[in-house]
């Protein structure tokens, strides 16, 4: 629960557009949901263009960002802190929506993040 917006979010905070990340679910049944999900996903990356071009970054920039990025959610600080965020949204049940894991994302690991990227 809460891994895509986890994403979204580090990949906002290293500079890289977070909708170049998207975790959808589909069932083996959903074939037709996978293909509308698959085709949705590459129209929009296809607009976006090559990773960095929509950021306004160089080639190397980009694979710099993205390598801060895995560092970040390699961080076992993070980790554990969005294990703990994941333990809460859960604790919800099914009052859970999109908003509101960016929102307890938001408020519980910015710190956390914007401490190991430096700031």
């Amino acid at each position: 629960m809460g891994v895509n917006g986890l994403l979204r979010k580090v990949l906002s905070e290293v500079g890289i557009r977070p909708e170049r990340f998207n975790l959808q679910w589909a069932s083996a049944a959903e074939a037709p949901r996978f293909v509308k999900l698959i085709t949705q996903f590459t129209k929009e990356i296809k607009e976006l263009g090559p990773l960095g071009q929509a950021e306004g970054l160089s080639p190397a920039e980009a694979k710099a960002r993205v390598q801060k990025a895995y560092e970040l959610v390699s961080d076992r600080k993070l980790r554990m802190g969005f294990g703990n965020v994941s333990k809460a949204l859960r604790q919800e049940g099914n009052k859970v929506t999109d908003e509101l894991i960016a929102k307890t994302i938001d408020e519980k690991l910015t710190k956390t993040i914007s401490s190991a990227l430096g700031g």
